[in-house]
């Protein structure tokens, strides 16, 4: 089994109200990422990835751009420590 890494991704822009946490969602199954996505209060997006570092790769890349609707304008990144997560959830 590859070593399973974690990432914090916080996405500045416009990405509420475009369907960026199910598009969000749909790309970390389609990966076998397991964790979260949830809108802030502040208006960005916050996902929780964890699994091999290639599938997280693929879809912190995806947070980068976002579905067509979005507008990212700024894009943080900070690695953890992987909890055992499973499935991907909206919060």
């Amino acid at each position: 089994m590859p070593e399973q890494i974690r990432r914090r991704v916080i996405v500045h822009g416009s990405v509420q109200g475009v369907f960026f946490r199910d598009s969000t969602r749909e790309r970390a199954r389609a990966h076998g990422v397991a964790g979260w996505v949830r809108n802030r209060g502040d208006g960005a997006v916050e996902a929780v990835l964890e699994g091999p570092l290639d599938a997280v790769d693929r879809v912190a890349r995806f947070l980068e751009t976002g579905p067509r609707q979005a507008r990212v304008e700024r894009v943080e990144v900070q690695d953890e420590e992987p909890e055992g997560l499973s499935g991907f959830s909206i919060r």
